[in-house]
């Protein structure tokens, strides 16, 4: 089984026509895709930096994206129970990055921050722990 990188996925699921490399690329993140493959959390977490960030892809789109990825049966997700969860959250207003954090310490009795932010949207959270918020 192979890993998939974030630039694979982008040019899997983001259809640039205005760039001419991720159009000769494309092809090959189709047949990459078509095969079984497997994608760390840490690759789901810069795709979706990639499609806010450079992409400017809103919330709902990004969920809507990564929602499809989950779905793919022959993709398996590293800690796939808390990238749905972060998935979530983002759906819910939470930064994904955040709620991806929050979702792989579960197992924790607290998440400790000072952002002050997060504190106040992850209490909508049902599978996170709660937040600690230090002043």
């Amino acid at each position: 089984m192979k890993a998939l990188a974030a630039n694979v996925l982008a040019r899997f699921f983001i259809d640039d026509d205005e760039d001419d490399q991720a159009a000769r690329q494309r092809p090959a993140a189709i047949a990459a895709m078509s095969q079984r493959a497997y994608v760390p959390v840490t690759v789901v977490l810069e795709f979706e930096w990639v499609m806010r960030g450079f992409y400017g892809l809103r919330p709902e789109e990004t969920a809507r994206v990564l929602r499809a990825l989950a779905g793919i049966e022959h993709i398996s997700l590293e800690d796939r129970d808390a990238v749905l969860a972060a998935i979530d959250g983002l759906a819910q207003g939470v930064d994904f990055a955040d709620a991806l954090h929050l979702a792989r310490s579960a197992k924790c009795f607290a998440f400790v921050t000072f952002d002050q932010r997060l504190a106040k949207r992850a209490s909508s959270l049902a599978s996170a722990p709660p937040v600690e918020l230090l002043a």
